[in-house]
Order: structure tokens, then C-alpha cells, then sequence
């Protein structure tokens, strides 16, 4: 669960990593919404803990470059 100054910011953030509620191989389900100024992330997994952590990992990168799109589009915007 990830917390956002604003709405706006939390379902950006939840539309940039969204493509990852698709695109998962059999026994991974990743389901990632916005509840207010929350980005919330469910992943159910069956199979191998490096598969398991290796999908968290690359969902936080995606969270994380799409944090810095978003500030640089705030710096650019002023």
C-alpha cells in the first residue's frame, strides 16, 4: 500500500503500473487499484519465491519511475 499526497497523484501512479494486472504468467495474479490517495497492490502467487520476489521487485521499479515522471512533469509544469 502506497500513500499519495492526492488523489490525482495516487491514480496516475495506479494507471502507470496497471499493464501488470495482465501481463502475468499461470499462478501470479497482480491486481492494482486506487482507493482514495492509496495506490493498493494484491498479488497472489503459487510457485517459486524467486519468481515471487523478482515480481515484486520489478512492480516497485515501475512504481518508481512513474513517481519520477510524475515530479518531473510537476518541475516542468512551474
Amino acid at each position: 500500500m502506497l500513500e499519495y499526497d492526492s488523489e490525482k497523484v495516487a491514480q496516475a501512479v495506479a494507471d502507470a503500473v496497471s499493464p501488470d494486472n495482465f501481463k502475468t504468467p499461470n499462478g501470479l495474479s497482480v491486481k492494482t487499484a486506487r482507493k482514495g490517495k492509496t495506490v493498493v497492490t494484491q498479488i497472489m502467487f503459487e510457485g517459486k519465491f524467486p519468481t515471487f520476489v523478482a515480481t515484486v521487485d520489478d512492480l516497485l521499479f515501475c512504481v518508481s519511475t512513474a513517481e519520477r515522471a510524475l515530479h518531473v512533469a510537476r518541475v516542468l509544469e512551474t
